[in-house]
């Protein structure tokens, strides 16, 4: 047995079933080690963003880790926007980079970088290996930081002499550390603030938004009247006929303060202070208006359900309480397509228990008004901000649930950072139907270059701006890449073609011409 043997066996041993993986040389003897033992399943992606924006779509689904493989630093740097967006999340993501042997790194080779710092802005745990032996336990502690809830990424750097060189066994899996429990005092605290407010907001994110956390949410409001407010942009939110009624907060900061200005107090549970995106003229960054007492209930690193729990045990809040569980979806619409049409037929042809990751962008915010009562579903979002998130997490979520419908509302900008995940979907037969809306620009950027006075942009501003001249020509590249494509113009065409692909077994994308 070899080092890179022993890692893949205790990988194995550990749990880990999927590695998304786009090798080098310096990875070599750990792809022949996969051939070494059953159980964890190599899916190459095309660019290493696909590879670890796929792991973090699997790590928010599947609740462990996902492996990824990357070459030296410059493939784990192009892989570095969606494990920023991944350690938002708070996906568990096991990075295995391969680096030169430790006798070769002086020699100061053209690929050779400070991996290190490369990997520290984006993990919450960073190790290099020196030898073989030492490998397998190193692998396992890696897991284990990985997995530890509700999760982080862990990034373990091995020369490839480590991995070809000799070593003796593979490491036992090692449990993940349990989540601190949140203080007596802090649920006490809660409770008062919520008994002595007179409009009060119970501000959610993390694990507070998975169904259990929501269904405790909902024995609160009943006893306390208290108002239910997710985080702009959830990791994953189940939502649909079942599921307790909460507003998300707007993503301009003058409507998440508008929103959140009639209440008195807010308790936050698994989520931070809301701040606003960027930094604009004349508003605060804060967006919790001065004058709001907060408490905070628990952080996003606490057991936040348990914490929930202890709060409506606190308040004497009744065990259960009925959530409207009527199914109710909107209209198939008829007419133009723009943003509340396209939302209209998402959510009057998904199916129980899809799985929606929100990469739409302008396109996207109607949906989740049309959705509120569709059929259970589960709702992904962009959590890090950095574009290119989408298709990858939808090929991640497809991986780790075969027996679901991912659909990819995704806005075209966004797409062309990693529209290689098409390739990765149609070599794998994955379940994704890709709604894509093409608006031929980055009307995010026009929107902010109005907000910021700029009604009429020139020539050079337009042009930075706009995803014409020429037209992305969307059906070819997907058929290019593996996936069965069609163009719609009308909101009729739309829901017609959904509800064929979401019908029928493996990847397609519709171009949504807006």
């Amino acid at each position: 047995m070899n080092g890179a043997e022993s890692l893949i066996r205790t990988a194995i041993a550990a749990g880990v079933e999927v590695c998304f993986a786009n090798p080098g040389t310096t990875e070599m003897p750990l792809v022949a080690a996969l051939d070494s033992a059953d159980g964890l399943r190599p899916i190459l992606g095309l660019f290493e963003g696909v590879c670890t924006g796929a792991a973090d779509g699997y790590g928010r689904m599947a609740e462990k880790p996902a492996m990824t493989l990357l070459h030296l630093g410059p493939g784990f740097a192009n892989g570095i926007a969606n494990l920023h967006n991944a350690r938002r999340a708070r996906s568990p993501i096991v990075n295995l980079i391969g680096d030169h042997a430790t006798w070769h790194v002086g020699a100061d080779a053209p690929l050779t970088s400070d991996i290190i710092s490369l990997a520290k802005p984006v993990s919450g745990w960073v190790r290099s290996v020196t030898s073989a032996a030492s490998l397998a336990d190193t692998t396992a502690q890696a897991i284990a930081a990985a997995g530890r809830a509700p999760g982080q990424v862990a990034t373990l750097i091995i020369p490839s002499d480590c991995q070809w060189d000799p070593a003796e066994r593979r490491a036992a899996p090692i449990e993940p550390a349990a989540l601190p429990a949140v203080s007596s005092n802090a649920i006490k605290q809660a409770a008062g603030s919520i008994r002595k407010g007179k409009k009060v907001a119970l501000f959610l994110g993390g694990t507070a938004l998975r169904a259990s956390g929501l269904k405790t949410a909902a024995r609160i409001v009943a006893k306390s009247g208290c108002h239910l407010i997710c985080e702009t942009f959830p990791a994953r939110l189940e939502r649909g006929a079942g599921m307790p009624t909460l507003d998300r907060l707007p993503y301009f900061p003058e409507q998440a303060i508008e929103m959140l200005k009639p209440f008195d107090t807010i308790v936050i549970a698994g989520a931070r202070k809301p701040v606003a995106f960027f930094g604009y003229p004349d508003f605060p960054s804060q967006l919790i208006p001065e004058g709001v007492q907060v408490a905070m209930l628990a952080e996003v690193t606490d057991d936040v359900p348990a914490a929930l729990e202890a709060l409506a045990s606190e308040l004497a809040a009744p065990v259960s309480v009925a959530t409207p569980s009527k199914i109710a979806r909107p209209e198939r619409p008829v007419g133009k397509l723009n943003a509340m049409t396209a939302g209209a037929a998402i959510a009057a042809m998904m199916p129980e228990g899809a799985i929606v990751m929100d990469e739409a962008a302008t396109t996207g915010l109607p949906f989740l008004a049309a959705s509120a009562a569709a059929p259970p579903h589960t709702y992904l979002s962009l959590t890090g901000g950095a574009i290119g998130q989408g298709l990858p997490c939808a090929t991640g979520a497809a991986v780790a649930c075969p027996d679901r419908r991912v659909i990819a509302f995704q806005a075209d900008g966004s797409a062309m950072y990693t529209i290689q995940s098409l390739w990765t979907q149609a070599r794998e037969s994955l379940n994704v139907t890709t709604v894509l809306c093409n608006n031929r620009s980055y009307r995010i950027l026009q929107v902010e270059l109005a907000r910021s006075g700029v009604t009429e942009p020139g020539r050079k501003a337009r042009s930075l701006t706009s995803l014409s001249n020429p037209d992305i020509e969307w059906t070819s590249l997907a058929r290019g890449l593996g996936v069965p494509s069609v163009r719609v113009e009308t909101a009729e065409a739309l829901t017609r073609e959904l509800e064929r692909s979401l019908a029928t077994a493996g990847p397609a994308l519709i171009e949504m011409i807006l």
